[in-house]
């Protein structure tokens, strides 16, 4: 259990956070592989006087933190049934993805970050549909020869998710539910969101690209021209949500169960194990720790996480049994700097780890 102390200091930091307008209102749950231990939630859903509290409730716009909930659990599935290996080669699956050293470049290398495209690419701007979208990303110039570095990218994980639904002959979405009613069933975690949830949805940003405030639809543009569903955003879901799937995650890691849903024990712990790709801190879909990372400095080596542009972040430590999942829509009204996010993820990681029991 979290020290009262520690509890009422990160209780203060996300306070004035929200005063500093680094985001309307925050959700945070920190819990072990038992179950949740400390929920905290605190301003609103918008900067409105009169807008909804923040609760544990409260739907978020996870950004990026669908490539290790979504993408990466459903390439599990995939590579534990044999539909999708991890030494896939990409060009045996996408003719058109052929040349500057694409020829080698395995789903492995997709996951990893190290398949040498791009960060990002404004595809929306020109085109729309997973045909259209295919087409562009094979034909993208690398931006170094793959596997000699490693470079965030938007763009590999749309391909991937493009590869899950051309593998499993099944949508992403459609893939990810399944996973979702049989691992975690009930939790609020699903792409984009139903009329009915979203008067508890937390806003993103007031877009001029589609013209109005956004709630319940995808922020990132590219995911929007996809129709809502891709492999790099799209997810939606509350703090206790992601909670539930940092527990699931946790069980397999820890060998607690030795299957579930579809991925064995043995493929969680090797998704979260970092790679040998020089200079990169990358595993398997997921970010490991270094002392520069977003979780501060006080987890544990082994601990694995991603963050989202929007505001989101989850982290998972084996060895404390711990994890944290931060919420907020920081991107609201507007998408602004993110050295107040980086602040606010350090501070709340290091509160937090710095009252947990070693």
């Amino acid at each position: 259990m979290m020290a009262v102390e520690a509890q009422l200091a990160l209780r203060g930091i996300l306070a004035r956070a929200v005063d500093a307008r680094v985001a309307p209102g925050v959700a945070v749950e920190v819990g072990t592989v038992d179950g949740p231990s400390v929920t905290e939630a605190v301003g609103r859903l918008s900067y409105a006087i009169d807008a909804p509290a923040v609760t544990d409730d409260t739907i978020y716009d996870l950004a990026s933190l669908t490539k290790v909930i979504a993408t990466t659990t459903v390439s599990m599935r995939l590579a534990a049934a044999g539909a999708l290996p991890l030494d896939t080669v990409v060009v045996r699956r996408i003719a058109e993805f052929t040349g500057e050293g694409r020829d080698q470049v395995t789903v492995a290398d997709l996951l990893g970050h190290s398949a040498g495209l791009p960060v990002h690419r404004p595809y929306f701007r020109r085109v729309a549909g997973r045909r259209a979208y295919r087409a562009r990303i094979a034909a993208e110039p690398l931006a170094y020869p793959p596997n000699t570095r490693h470079e965030y990218t938007d763009l590999g994980f749309m391909l991937l998710g493009l590869l899950l639904e051309d593998a499993a002959g099944q949508s992403l979405s459609g893939q990810f539910d399944a996973w979702r009613h049989e691992a975690i069933p009930g939790a609020a975690l699903c792409y984009g969101v139903p009329a009915e949830y979203r008067p508890r949805t937390a806003p993103t940003e007031a877009e001029t690209w589609r013209g109005r405030v956004l709630v319940g639809d995808v922020h990132d543009a590219n995911a929007a021209a996809l129709g809502g569903v891709a492999g790099h955003a799209g997810l939606f879901g509350t703090a206790a949500a992601v909670g539930a799937f940092a527990r699931w995650y946790l069980e397999l890691w820890l060998g607690r169960r030795d299957a579930s849903a579809g991925v064995p024990s043995r493929l969680a712990a090797q998704f979260a194990r970092r790679g040998t790709v020089p200079g990169s801190s990358r595993a398997l879909g997921w970010d490991t720790m270094l002392p520069t990372s977003s979780c501060g400095t006080r987890l544990s080596p082994s601990a694995i996480g991603h963050t989202g542009f929007t505001g989101t972040s989850l982290w998972i430590d084996p060895t404390r049994r711990l994890y944290i999942v931060l919420l907020c829509n920081r991107v609201h009204p507007h998408s602004s700097a993110a050295d107040g996010i980086r602040d606010l993820r350090i501070a709340v990681h290091d509160a937090i780890a710095e009252g947990w029991p070693a």
